[in-house]
């Protein structure tokens, strides 16, 4: 692909003078739009040393409104951003709606500098073209604009530049050891970009590709080509807004072989009160030494926890937690999104609680109210609920590669013993807080909920992160179960690796 880039154009100063204002005042009156109408924006730079990020960067900021956007210098992940999946530190830093987000380098250096230094294994750096494929879709799918350019020179023109750059005293610091080393590499990575470039060059987030030999032709034609991408999207915004836009009214049904799995489910299994003390004391024993192991072994540990309205998530959890080091846990309860949360893609929320390596989060509710509440109640469209399973299997799965240990409980009870529950909630005193209006709203939808379950379970159940359904019509049954599974899931990756 750049083999066929003209590096020789250029621009001349009079011809840039006369264009470079009019760009410059277009795209500060794009900015207002894009941030009128909601839309975030993710411009990232990469390209050679030396190819001009910074001075593009600066002179492409400094015809924005400073309060629109943020810049992010990207260096090697931290110890913190070490222990977390590899797109976590860019999940946190994803714009909210109507700003605009600044890469000074970006994702792409797991499959350039980590590669080419051999920083990873071949097989985590392969993996990252299908995880940053599916970052990206998921973005541009939620209403994101992404912009990715890449600054191309010759070996020659970098090494013209460093020598340059270098002469100078005040600017001699910027070329180090580490960047001639680059520059004598320049073959292997040029290896890594071309395949970086077909590999990632997608519909929804193309290449573009910078002559950078000449620094204005690089100026006028990135300011050009920002200004088409964003105007190309405030259209089709504008155009959707003029549209009612569709909510899920009713459930839609997924039942392609006639069966049911919460109707296979046996409801009967209980635990006897001696029975249950002695297995719960035991466990919380065990659950008390697995957490040490893990922080020992650096392994992150996910506990997701839905069910039913009274089906016993709370006192589950509370028995889990019982004997645990609160150092070393988090429980996260989900509630409706605040607007900071509405603000950015659904998944964002999550992504930003996703424990480091060596700890637990316990979700007490999870991304999966995407496909059982929101579709349910109309907080979503069905075109983005449908589309939430993928996006959903596929965190899952990036989670999974990094190394977490992912356990997802399904909390069943039939609706006779939802009513008694609910019941018994609204007798006794301390317990009056748990039932509201909305629980009894819910039961009415139980026929929905049960069809949105049914689905959730069959398309998002996987060989990596496969669900667990405990029959809870008998709390301790429920509780030992949950622990047990936690413990002989753990216990299984430890043995796995010893």
């Amino acid at each position: 692909m750049l083999e066929n880039i003209d590096l020789t154009q250029k621009i001349n100063k009079p011809d840039y003078r006369a264009r470079i204002n009019d760009l410059e005042i277009q795209l500060g009156d794009l900015q207002r739009k894009a941030k009128a109408i909601g839309i975030p924006i993710i411009i990232l730079f990469e390209g050679w040393d030396a190819a001009g990020k910074g001075t593009l960067i600066n002179k492409l900021t400094l015809a924005l409104e400073p309060r629109g956007f943020t810049v992010h210098p990207i260096n090697p992940p931290n110890t913190e951003e070490q222990y977390r999946p590899f797109l976590w530190r860019f999940w946190i830093r994803t714009p909210e709606k109507g700003r605009m987000a600044i890469f000074d380098r970006s994702w792409y250096g797991r499959v350039l500098v980590e590669r080419v230094d051999r920083v990873l294994k071949k097989k985590d750096w392969q993996n990252a073209y299908h995880e940053i494929k599916s970052f990206e879709r998921q973005l541009v799918a939620d209403g994101a604009i992404i912009i990715k350019f890449f600054l191309h020179i010759s070996k020659k023109e970098q090494a013209k530049r460093f020598k340059k750059i270098q002469k100078v005293p005040a600017t001699r610091w910027k070329v180090t050891k580490e960047d001639w080393r680059h520059h004598k590499q320049y073959e292997k990575y040029l290896e890594a970009v071309e395949e970086m470039l077909a590999k990632t060059d997608s519909d929804f987030a193309p290449w573009k590709i910078i002559e950078s030999h000449d620094r204005r032709f690089a100026t006028v034609k990135i300011f050009q080509l920002i200004l088409e991408a964003i105007q190309k999207k405030v259209n089709e915004v504008e155009i959707i807004k003029k549209t009612p836009r569709e909510r899920t009214k009713k459930p839609v049904y997924f039942d392609p072989l006639g069966s049911s799995v919460l109707s296979k489910v046996d409801l009967s299994l209980k635990l006897g009160r001696k029975e249950y003390e002695k297995a719960l004391s035991l466990c919380q024993k065990r659950l008390r030494e697995i957490e040490h192991e893990i922080y020992m072994q650096r392994i992150p540990v996910i506990l997701l926890y839905a069910g039913w309205d009274a089906a016993g998530k709370g006192g589950n959890i509370k028995r889990l937690v019982n004997s645990l080091d609160p150092r070393g846990y988090e429980v996260i309860p989900i509630s409706a999104p605040n607007d900071i949360e509405k603000a950015h893609h659904y998944l964002w929320r999550f992504w930003i609680k996703i424990p480091k390596a060596g700890h637990i989060a316990i979700f007490d509710r999870s991304w999966y109210g995407r496909v059982m509440v929101e579709r349910i109640e109309g907080f979503c469209s069905e075109a983005e609920w449908r589309r939430a399973y993928q996006e959903i299997n596929e965190m899952e799965e990036q989670l999974t590669n990094f190394g977490t240990i992912l356990i997802k409980f399904w909390l069943h009870i039939d609706k006779d013993e939802q009513l008694r529950r609910f019941k018994e909630r609204e007798k006794i005193p301390y317990k009056k807080w748990k039932i509201t209006e909305e629980d009894w709203r819910n039961r009415e939808k139980w026929d929905a909920y049960e069809t949105a379950v049914d689905e959730m379970l069959q398309r998002t159940s996987t060989l990596y992160a496969p669900w667990t359904i405990v029959e809870s019509n008998c709390k301790w049954y429920a509780r030992i179960k949950t622990l047990s599974t936690v413990i002989n899931t753990i216990e299984h990756r430890l043995n796995h690796e010893k």
